[in-house]
């Protein structure tokens, strides 16, 4: 449930700001609304939103992740914080592509913030955004994983994924994907020129490496599964091969395994009633 942040103005959908949010609102009325999480909306188009908003129906709020800038620096890092600050504080959930995670504490106090770090990077960052939680009733702090893009060199290999997911940090850690994740099942797509990653595949080895303690190895052969029989799901449990986990322990593990970004919500819907799993 809620597993989709729907982010249309981003590529390769690349629409403005008026039409996906009059998607978000048409998503958010669907029967498959139970699919969609968050809006992804940068920062520096709030203002441009709120305007827009009146025209959308009040009874079906917009629930927003908003996105930062990305910076280089520290000196960036602060001037980023110094400008988005307000937005921060009116949000209840954020995703901030930042490379210096310390300096922003103060501001963000408790919201939800997911921070973005090249995937060679994940296991460092993972481990010191969960120190940064281990003071902290609820986890604030989350990794972001990027997934894919539109070219063959913006796809992380399926080792560096399973590295990411296997760090202990990581199950204290709640990680959200982003971009690349249009399809259930791993494939090659002839657009990008090469393998995607599946958002069963990605989902389900994050959530069933942290329940068997799977290691590296283990957890990159369910990434590169493209088989639909190797997946299982019933009203009691969700499996990939010989490898279960019931539906209550799934729910519990979700805390940590969040959502993933898609600038299309048809397609990953499209693919699941294709596949009879929708």
């Amino acid at each position: 449930m809620q597993s989709i942040d729907y982010a249309g103005m981003f590529p390769p959908c690349s629409l403005a700001l008026e039409p996906a949010l009059r998607n978000q609102a048409q998503y958010i009325r669907s029967d498959d609304a139970w699919m969609l999480n968050t809006f992804v909306l940068p920062v520096i188009q709030f203002d441009s939103a709120k305007q827009l908003l009146p025209q959308f129906d009040p009874s079906h709020p917009l629930r927003v992740s908003a996105l930062g800038p990305k910076t280089e620096t520290t000196a960036a890092f602060r001037d980023a914080l110094a400008e988005i600050e307000a937005a921060i504080r009116s949000l209840a959930a954020q995703d901030v592509d930042l490379p210096v995670l310390r300096e922003a504490r103060s501001i963000i106090g408790s919201l939800p913030a997911f921070w973005e770090a090249p995937a060679e990077r994940a296991p460092e960052t993972i481990t010191l955004l969960a120190e940064l939680n281990s003071d902290m009733d609820e986890p604030t702090f989350g990794f972001k994983l990027r997934t894919g893009g539109v070219t063959p060199d913006a796809f992380p290999t399926s080792a560096q994924i399973a590295r990411a997911l296997v760090v202990p940090a990581t199950h204290q850690v709640p990680i959200k994907f982003t971009a690349g994740l249009h399809h259930p099942l791993r494939q090659y797509r002839e657009e990008v020129q090469t393998r995607m990653h599946g958002f069963l595949n990605v989902l389900g080895a994050a959530i069933l490496a942290a329940e068997h303690k799977w290691n590296e190895k283990q957890t990159a052969t369910m990434l590169e599964d493209e088989n639909l029989k190797s997946f299982s799901f019933g009203d009691e449990f969700f499996a990939w091969r010989e490898w279960k986990i019931d539906i209550k322990r799934l729910k519990g593990r979700r805390k940590f395994v969040t959502s993933f970004g898609s600038c299309s919500f048809d397609e990953p819907r499209e693919d699941l009633r294709m596949l009879g799993l929708l």
